[in-house]
């Protein structure tokens, strides 16, 4: 009788066993740690926001230590994004997300064959040089939309100033996503019988100057989802608002810096989004040539502050900028 308990009880501490080493294979099979490389074209509100929406959905959807992220700064240059998303591709990281155009075009010079999304990118067919662009990259890439309704915009600036004649359009022409919005705005103001005239800047270090003469020769000036602009809305806050021209901005960011109102999407859901689709390409739940770019819902705002100071009432239907 002695033998046969102790047979069992030997039995049942080998089947003990075996779960337990099953369990631990088991559990090292689902804490698979992705690395992800984060290439940020510069520190601003906007873009920021869509960085922190990113690894918020990937945490909330993988786990807080299933992810890790090498996040970097672009410092607002172009060959420094590039030399980022190389040193990406080097480690070879699992995912790269860029944020903004520049940092979207060096990682895609960077890689044909680690996933890329986009993100905070107006028009991916500018940005790639895809003609007839249908919504869909292909091969590695894919993304979300910074793009609120331009003709939407457009139509703001009159609703505010149904009695404007001249419009400047202030963009950092560095920026081809801002060539193509004041291009569009340009051509639905026309449409409205609104005349326009382009003020290009090529860096910072002219904006003063070029925005200077902007608000010198027009009754209302509209500036797109520019990452030049954002970084600097102090510089064009300090000559417009004094000179008593009202800025229309691209985005809230923007807005909040130196402009009345503004339509615009919010960054942190677009970022958000963002990485709801790149958790479905990391769990292979998603076959990142075939996702469309997404896009999220635009809403009217204005600046409480600025709109006092220009003594200004926002029409019916805008929220404050909290």
């Amino acid at each position: 009788m002695k033998t046969a308990k102790k047979v069992l009880a030997i039995f049942v501490a080998a089947i003990m066993v075996c779960t337990m080493f099953a369990g631990c294979t088991d559990k090292g099979a689902d804490s698979k740690v992705y690395n992800v490389g984060i290439v940020q074209l510069v520190e601003h509100d906007a873009l920021d926001a869509a960085t922190e929406g990113f690894m918020k959905a990937l945490k909330d959807i993988l786990g807080e230590d299933a992810v890790k992220f090498d996040l970097q700064n672009g410092q607002n240059d172009s060959p420094t994004c590039a030399t980022i998303a190389n040193q990406f591709v080097a480690n070879g990281v699992d995912l790269i997300m860029a944020n903004a155009t520049p940092a979207l075009q060096a990682a895609v010079a960077a890689t044909a064959d680690i996933p890329i999304l986009g993100t905070s990118v107006t028009e991916y067919g500018v940005a790639l040089d895809i003609d007839n662009f249908t919504g869909t990259v292909g091969g590695n890439v894919s993304g979300t939309s910074d793009l609120a309704p331009l003709d939407e915009q457009a139509a703001m600036i009159t609703e505010w100033f149904p009695e404007t004649k001249t419009v400047g359009l202030l963009y950092c022409s560095a920026e081809p996503n801002s060539l193509y919005q004041v291009n569009k705005v340009a051509e639905y103001l026309k449409k409205d019988g609104v005349a326009s005239k382009m003020y290009p800047f090529a860096d910072s270090n002219d904006l003063a100057a070029v925005c200077q003469n902007a608000a010198n020769a027009s009754d209302v000036i509209y500036v797109p989802t520019d990452n030049t602009v954002a970084s600097n809305t102090g510089i064009i806050d300090n000559i417009c608002r004094p000179a008593g021209v009202p800025i229309i901005a691209g985005e809230s960011g923007i807005c909040s810096g130196c402009g009345v109102a503004t339509l615009s999407i919010s960054y942190y859901d677009l970022g958000y989004t963002t990485g709801e689709m790149a958790a479905k390409i990391l769990k292979g739940e998603a076959d990142i040539s075939t996702m469309p770019i997404e896009y999220t819902t635009a809403v009217k705002k204005y600046n409480a502050t600025i709109c006092a100071d220009l003594e200004l009432t926002p029409p019916e239907g805008y929220e404050a900028i909290s």
